[in-house]
């Protein structure tokens, strides 16, 4: 893939993300995802590239999102696979909560891994945590085994839970081992990515959510060197025949790093509101502030962007 590719592609995210802040706070996540899907398509098609939606927002029929199998860019540039998600927390903007954000991540054709819109269970820990956790051991194992490597006490670690009645056996036993715990609302794809921030509140990130949000993570996870392990966990019949039909035939089968997101891949995100990772949009006037960041796996090149866009010359905003 051309290097310069995921900053071309940041552009998409922030405009997701600006047309998605009009939205915080007003109560309708529908039309806050709509919008960020617009703005994305309308960007992404710009962009000299020819990309294949391998994981998006909704099927072909309906057509108002970013849907699985949907060409996007200019057919003129290198062929890739795209993983996105316009508006990552659509009812986090809708409240105004924390860690909505807009991602995208890319990679050669067939380095995704791809699945249906379903759930997993999830670890995920920055670099300092690579080659020390398993998804197989007890998260106490887990925790005293991240504290070592880190040469801190299991005391001083946080931990990003989803805040959901299904960990609520989880969230004992992190507390028993004497973990500090950062509930989640929503958004464990910020608090994943945050895991790899030297300077950010969570240690790891542990539990069941969303599958499509675990590979966006993982794509960027793997972009700074980190460790992410997942496990399918569909929630009903039809969920797991989904999975059986996506090519995911072993349900008990621990997916690591590299199976989730290839070697050669590159991921954008802008900030909507602030959270774990980034900061959200914030508006002046005739304009606004965006906060992004952009990765690449191959250099394991970080780049943060503060950008300021100013509405008389993009009047799309």
């Amino acid at each position: 893939m051309e290097r310069n590719l995921a900053l071309e592609v940041v552009r998409a995210t922030e405009a997701a993300a600006l047309a998605a802040a009009r939205f915080i706070g007003k109560g309708d996540e529908r039309m806050a995802d709509r919008a960020a899907c617009e703005a994305m398509r309308k960007t992404l098609n710009s962009i000299a590239m020819d990309g294949k939606i391998v994981i998006g927002e909704g099927k072909e029929d309906e057509a108002e999102w970013l849907y699985e199998g949907e060409i996007v860019g200019n057919g003129a540039g290198t062929e890739v696979d795209v993983a996105l998600d316009a508006l990552e927390g659509s009812l986090i903007c809708a409240t105004g909560g924390p860690n909505a954000l807009s991602c995208v991540a890319l990679s050669e054709r067939g380095k995704i891994l791809r699945c249906p819109d379903t759930y997993m269970d999830k670890i995920a820990v920055g670099p300092a945590g690579r080659g020390v956790i398993d998804l197989d051991r007890s998260p106490t194992d887990n925790l005293k085994a991240l504290a070592e490597a880190k040469k801190v006490y299991v005391e001083d670690l946080r931990i990003a839970i989803l805040d959901r009645p299904r960990h609520e056996k989880l969230i004992s036993e992190v507390r028993k081992a004497g973990a500090g715990i950062k509930l989640l609302s929503a958004g464990d794809l910020s608090a994943a990515i945050a895991t790899t921030r030297p300077e950010s509140e969570i240690d790891m990130l542990i539990g069941v959510g969303g599958a499509h949000q675990g590979v966006l993570a993982a794509a960027a996870i793997r972009s700074v060197g980190g460790e992410m392990q997942c496990r399918f966990v569909p929630r009903n019949a039809q969920e797991a025949e989904a999975c059986l039909a996506a090519g995911i035939l072993d349900l008990q089968r621990r997916y690591t790093l590299e199976e989730l997101a290839g070697d050669n891949v590159m991921f954008a995100a802008t900030g909507v509101t602030t959270g774990d990772y980034l900061r959200g949009v914030r508006f002046f006037s005739g304009g606004a502030m965006t906060n992004s960041v952009v990765m690449r796996s191959k250099t394991r090149t970080v780049r943060f962007i503060e950008a300021i866009h100013h509405f008389d010359f993009k009047p799309e905003y």
